[in-house]
């Protein structure tokens, strides 16, 4: 079944706002802390995003029904989307590890972590930057 338009500026509202507060935390971050190697303002917004998607995972668990499919689609598709999809890494990987499926949160964290930047490496060399 085709998205519907309402879900679709539900996402894109989500997104826009997810997606500025990123940049805001992200570069407020880096001015916050002393000059560095470590991307300091991507790990911070990861670590943020997984925090947040698993208290509102974990509060839609305790209270069914609090997230209407619409507030679930601006929540997590569109704002924690925009924001930072680790995030979504994340809580797809601790719902794997929490059904005892082990070898294939392994395989997910793994592959992803791998295949993507390999996936990085081949579009530079692409381009011929690698």
């Amino acid at each position: 079944m085709p998205p519907t338009l309402q879900a679709l500026a539900l996402v894109g509202l989500g997104g826009a706002a997810g997606s500025i507060a990123r940049y805001l935390l992200a570069t407020w971050t880096m001015h916050a802390a002393t000059p560095q190697k470590f991307p300091l303002g991507t790990f911070v917004v990861n670590l943020a995003g997984c925090l947040v998607a698993g208290l509102l995972a974990g509060l839609a668990e305790r209270h069914p029904g609090w997230l209407s499919p619409d507030l679930r689609l601006l929540l997590f598709v569109g704002l924690l989307g925009g924001f930072t999809t680790f995030s979504a890494f994340g809580l797809e990987t601790a719902q794997l590890l929490r059904r005892g499926e082990w070898l294939v949160a392994t395989g997910y964290v793994g592959g992803s972590v791998l295949l993507g930047i390999g996936a990085v490496w081949l579009g530079l060399r692409l381009v011929g930057k690698a």
